[in-house]
């Protein structure tokens, strides 16, 4: 028997337990997906929009995977400072494979960027995605004008999260602290603002029409900052999505505004150059953004050219990437925010590390879509089982889960996670909602005891 565990229960964790079950050169695998949360799917359930039900329904799939008699589902287990040392999992396994993504974001390095009230992306979507490390309820508070730096697929979520009304935010599974606040808040302009030109931006074209459908807002498109881009003029040399996206922008930029209660502004071709306080002192708060105007160099990039647009905003939310964070024990490539692998084996030093691989993000930076998980999963998978006839005459535990619980390592397993969905389940019926999230490590921790109890 070849047993795996595998460090994450995102996608790309996820689609590596299907690929090792599902292959057929070895016919007796055994696979235990960790994860330090108590609940599994990584940013499928703690990332994607709540108002993208379509997308989040993928946890279906990635729930058939969990429920194989070949995988169990480990929750509540932290590899790594103040939990299961990385050392002490390769004595338990044959191999593990780290699915852990890419934990945390990109810093604009600019001044002012550390003041109250500018924030990452990726925060704010933990807020209202009821992460339970989530800590402040506090974004919105006081804001009348937001500033979104970025113009990807996040970005866009971000930007219409923000814009839409509570009434329709109530059907979907938000915690509803959140909801509260959205209902109570008085964003009325909302500027999503890149760097680049329109046809540089990486948003999706479905995501971007999804701005111009919610109700009572308007997306407002300067023309003469698409005619910076060069290829604005004609568009038909672009790839099929960046044509898309232009001819989306151009629609909008050439409709008048109808006065709804919320602005959606689309700017292009300036760059963040400082965050403002709103006064001196030290109880000072964001109150703008200065941007430099930029024009295409001619390479695919920008310049700058020295004149600058301040921006009002008391809520700013940079969305500039995801970047990968070093794991205790592994090999850190510190500039590409990743572990250094050959299809998906760890390099240290150059030379591959027996039973140990990466897969997801943490291979190969944050890129792609959650389908893009799936053949660099498989990948990984197909060298751990060219390993494997070595893999096996290391002697592992016969139960690596008797083994933890020994260590005094207790673990969520599948009936604490069905334990968690019935109690979220239930505060929604309570609310007259659907199904609401719990929003913290003490609620959701209660309801997987209460499956052991």
């Amino acid at each position: 028997m070849l047993n795996v565990a595998v460090v994450g229960s995102g996608p790309s964790g996820v689609y590596t337990a299907q690929s090792l079950v599902q292959q057929s050169v070895l016919p007796d695998v055994r696979v235990d997906v960790l994860d330090r949360l108590p609940c599994p799917y990584g940013l499928v359930r703690y990332g994607v929009a709540p108002d993208h039900e379509k997308i989040k329904s993928l946890q279906n799939n990635l729930r058939a995977v969990l429920e194989d008699e070949r995988v169990r589902f480990l929750g509540g287990v932290q590899v790594g400072p103040g939990g299961l040392p990385a050392t002490r999992l390769r004595e338990l396994y044959h191999a593990v494979v780290y699915c852990v993504g890419a934990a945390t974001d990109r810093h604009l390095g600019i001044p002012g960027e550390e003041l109250p009230g500018s924030w990452s992306a990726t925060e704010f979507v933990s807020w209202y995605s009821a992460h339970p490390d989530s800590t402040s309820d506090g974004f919105v508070v006081g804001a009348r004008s937001a500033v979104v730096i970025g113009v990807g697929n996040v970005a866009v979520d971000v930007t219409r999260i923000l814009a839409r009304g509570a009434g329709e935010l109530s059907t979907t599974d938000m915690p509803e602290a959140a909801l509260a606040a959205l209902a109570a808040s008085e964003v009325a302009e909302i500027h999503m603002v890149g760097r680049r030109g329109p046809s540089q931006a990486r948003f999706t074209t479905k995501e971007l029409r999804e701005l111009g459908a919610l109700p009572d807002v308007d997306v407002v498109v300067d023309p003469q900052e698409l005619a910076l881009d060069p290829e604005y003029a004609d568009p038909s040399a672009l790839p099929a999505a960046q044509r898309r996206n232009v001819e989306v922008l151009r629609a909008w930029a050439a409709a008048p505004p109808s006065g709804s209660r919320r602005r959606i502004r689309l700017r292009f071709f300036l760059r963040p150059a400082e965050l403002l306080a709103d006064r001196p002192g030290g109880s000072a708060h964001v109150g703008a953004v200065r941007f430099e105007r930029t024009v295409p160099d001619g390479h695919g990039g920008v310049s700058g050219t020295g004149r600058y647009e301040d921006i009002e905003a008391q809520l700013v939310l940079r969305s500039v990437g995801y970047r990968g964070v070093p794991l205790e024990g592994l090999p850190f490539d510190a500039e590409r925010g990743t572990v250094p692998h050959l299809a998906g084996r760890v390099l240290r030093d150059g030379v591959v590390s027996p039973g140990e691989y990466v897969a997801g993000w943490i291979k190969r930076g944050p890129t792609g879509v959650i389908g893009t998980n799936r053949p660099c999963a498989k990948e990984t998978v197909t060298s751990l089982l060219a390993d494997a006839p070595l893999l096996v005459r290391r002697d592992v535990a016969d139960d690596p889960l008797a083994a933890l619980r020994a260590a005094g390592v207790t673990p969520v397993e599948w009936a604490g996670w069905q334990a968690i969905e019935r109690a979220e389940a239930e505060l929604g019926a309570s609310l007259g909602r659907g199904v609401v999230k719990l929003p913290d490590w003490a609620s959701l921790l209660a309801a997987a005891r209460a499956a052991a109890s």
